[in-house]
């Protein structure tokens, strides 16, 4: 308590509301949070305080582990740790993948009893007999979907084998598609369900503005936009690691500084990306959602998203990044055939229409709606199965941009 009063907190937020009391007693958790809403203390406070009050004997083992997808994220859990348990008798540990492992592993020889663990250098630690889970009482997985997206679920299935059957688990994830819930359902006990609503509204400070263009045309409409129309640095957002380094060297090509950060960049290279950009060296970086989480960058005017995500929420978190603490910023969208339906859903989300500037060379006026395969592709019409006649289906038609239709879930994953 005096941790925290020292931390300024006075009262809890809503997740911490719903989440402590049961992670007190000891029950499983799902909870549906996004960065922002104070969930690391709606987990940490509650470990802290049952692993104080059931002490173990002799030298520390690991009690409770928290798996995360990315090292800023599992740093910034310890701290938040080492700030809440400063007057507690138990010793909490990082240990990330990117730096030469002699200090972590020094640090766990001496005994831990919370660690804090992005999913392959814990798994390095597990093969080398570095560490063992076998005493493990707690264990949070947190940020689960983004886990999905970079590629670690396999990683997490094969620790989830490796911790006692019997332990309480707290299981957090923004959104819940078909494989975090599955993953859910094979690792949570009767869980105590708790929610908080996604962030949907949009900051007055952000002009927010729609290009038609069609999915060919877009990098030669980034480059014009930036050759032409503003000046300064600029966020573009892509949906993948690839487009995310095509759009990159696309604009070096024409002389316009840009870098990619992605997940499969090395940490120190995100860094160095993210250090430039924050200098004015790069002028454009150019980002997934996974690298960008996290990013804030003082006076960044102009955010792009050469294509829209199929989670709306995504939306508002993106163009958060311009207009901060209250100055004027500009998101500008590319909407192709293949986003139509994922602008629907984001006005739908935000409660408004997002106007359509129509002043610039590539201007679409009739766009198709289209579907994408399960590689990120457009699905061509002429490939698709036709139904069955006794199964009742009839085709769909497409629809133009003023006749947004809700595409088949299916297809968006």
């Amino acid at each position: 308590m005096k941790a925290l009063e020292k931390e300024g907190y006075e009262k809890p937020t809503p997740i911490q509301q719903q989440a402590i009391p049961p992670a007190l007693e000891g029950k499983d958790l799902l909870g549906t949070a996004q960065t922002g809403t104070g969930k690391t203390a709606a987990f940490a406070i509650p470990i802290l305080q049952n692993l104080t009050k059931k002490k173990s004997e002799g030298k520390p083992h690991i009690r409770a582990l928290i798996l995360t997808p990315t090292r800023e994220l599992a740093i910034q859990i310890e701290e938040s740790f080492h700030a809440y348990g400063h007057n507690l008798p138990l010793k909490t540990l990082v240990v990330f993948g990117g730096v030469k492992q002699g200090a972590q592993e020094n640090a766990l020889r001496k005994g831990v009893d919370i660690l804090v663990a992005t999913p392959g250098r814990l798994l390095d630690f597990i093969n080398q007999r570095i560490i063992s889970l076998k005493d493990l009482e707690i264990f949070v997985l947190d940020e689960a979907d983004r886990m999905l997206d970079m590629g670690f679920v396999h990683d997490v299935k094969k620790i989830v084998k490796l911790i006692p059957e019997k332990r309480q688990t707290l299981f957090f994830s923004a959104t819940f598609p078909k494989e975090i819930n599955e993953l859910s359902n094979t690792i949570l006990n009767n869980p105590v369900k708790v929610a908080v609503a996604p962030i949907s509204a949009t900051a007055d400070t952000i002009q927010q503005k729609v290009y038609f263009v069609e999915k060919d045309d877009k990098l030669d409409l980034l480059t014009h936009i930036l050759q032409n129309d503003i000046s300064g640095s600029v966020l573009v957002f892509a949906r993948t690691k690839h487009g995310s380094d095509k759009i990159a060297r696309k604009l070096q090509s024409h002389k316009i500084s840009a870098e990619a950060i992605h997940g499969n960049k090395s940490q120190n290279a995100r860094q160095n990306a993210l250090a430039n950009f924050k200098s004015g060296k790069t002028r454009v970086l150019v980002a997934t959602d996974i690298a960008a989480r996290g990013i804030d960058i003082d006076e960044l005017k102009y955010v792009i998203n050469f294509e829209l995500s199929d989670v709306s929420e995504t939306y508002v978190h993106r163009i958060g990044r311009s207009g901060r603490a209250g100055a004027e910023g500009v998101s500008i969208s590319f909407v192709d055939g293949l986003d139509l339906s994922n602008l629907k859903n984001t006005e739908k989300l935000i409660g408004k229409k997002i106007p359509v500037e129509k002043n610039h060379p590539y201007h679409a006026d009739d766009l198709k709606e289209e579907i994408r395969d399960s590689n990120n592709k457009r699905f061509v019409p002429s490939q698709r199965p036709q139904p069955r006649a006794t199964t009742g289906s009839s085709t769909r038609k497409s629809t133009g941009a003023g006749q947004y239709k809700p595409k088949n879930q299916s297809h968006n994953r």
